[in-house]
């Protein structure tokens, strides 16, 4: 399977957004990042996504201004990375996947620190504070020592940690990361709202059903991008059909693992699911289950879920 890279964005503004140009970053011989170009609209939720040591975390660090390029270059909301890390830190807003709180300080305590980091005015940030800890059902724990909040607790105060200083851009590690299901909606629900209000966010999840949820586009990086563009676009990406047989479905599987172009295919109770690289091929699927003797009740197209793109994206590169 391959997935067309488009061009950058010619409409992307200059400032506003992400304007990422063959930003590369390498530490010693070892390349981490390869060659980045890609766009993010302002309004945008975008996905950023790659297994482990796929370069993810260092292209963020970069983005924020923690980390210096190797070559190239990126504009978010019109700060260079390479040269106006300053002012870049005060449009930008980073949750890393591991909160990083003070655990003898209370929560009001620890946004304070941060307050004094970002040389903000307290009077103006900590209303703005107190808005996210009510959204986020912190109110009333302002006074509590963090090392006593649960992991979900942690999180959400990380998560209003970084919205304080009202960034532009905001990028997100594992947000729901150790959140029950209501607090992670909670938590879905302000990302589309921060983006509603025109602000840049930049999603890393592992969580690929949550990233169907929220993103438009996505990129799919392995040191070097693999694939960007819509997410619809990306799970029409060939052809996955449904097909619900009598009997034990399971049973079908060798003569569908036979075929000449031979389809991945997945049993799910009395149903077969069949990934095509050719939606051409799907007479193929139904007359090579008849003739195995399969008595087939329905056939019906279905698109991907994200996560069997994204494996095979994966399994594409290795090979």
């Amino acid at each position: 399977m391959s997935i067309l890279v488009p061009p950058p964005l010619a409409e992307a503004p200059a400032k506003g957004g992400l304007r990422v140009r063959g930003l590369a970053k390498r530490f010693g011989e070892r390349t981490a990042v390869e060659d980045l170009t890609f766009d993010v609209r302002p309004g945008e939720v975008f996905g950023l996504l790659g297994p482990n040591g796929a370069g993810k975390t260092t292209t963020v660090r970069m983005l924020t201004g923690l980390l210096r390029p190797s070559s190239g270059d990126a504009e978010v909301w019109g700060h260079s990375v390479t040269h106006d890390g300053e002012s870049l830190r005060k449009v930008v807003g980073l949750l890393t996947e591991q909160p990083g709180l003070y655990d003898r300080l209370t929560a009001r305590e620890n946004l304070r620190f941060f307050m004094k980091l970002h040389e903000m005015d307290e009077s103006v940030a900590w209303p703005r504070a107190k808005h996210y800890l009510e959204r986020f059902g912190l109110g009333g724990r302002e006074d509590d020592p963090c090392g006593g909040f649960s992991k979900g607790m942690r999180q959400k105060l990380a998560i209003v940690r970084t919205l304080v200083h009202d960034p532009r851009v905001i990028f997100l590690d594992e947000p729901t990361s150790g959140l029950d299901p209501e607090s992670a909606r909670t938590v879905r629900d302000a990302v589309a709202e921060l983006a509603s209000e025109g602000r840049t966010i930049v999603l890393c999840s592992h969580n690929l059903a949550e990233v169907e949820r929220l993103c438009e586009r996505v990129a799919v990086v392995r040191r070097r991008l693999l694939a960007l563009g819509p997410v619809r676009e990306m799970r029409r990406a060939g052809q996955s059909l449904d097909v619900r047989v009598d009997g034990n479905a399971e049973a079908f599987v060798p003569a569908l693992a036979a075929l000449p172009f031979r389809p991945n295919v997945l049993v799910e109770g009395g149903r077969l699911r069949v990934m095509l690289a050719d939606e051409a091929r799907a007479p193929d699927v139904v007359a090579c289950l008849v003739g195995a003797g399969a008595r087939v009740h329905s056939v019906v197209p279905a698109q991907r879920p994200l996560e069997e793109v994204y494996l095979d994206l994966l399994r594409e590169e290795e090979t």
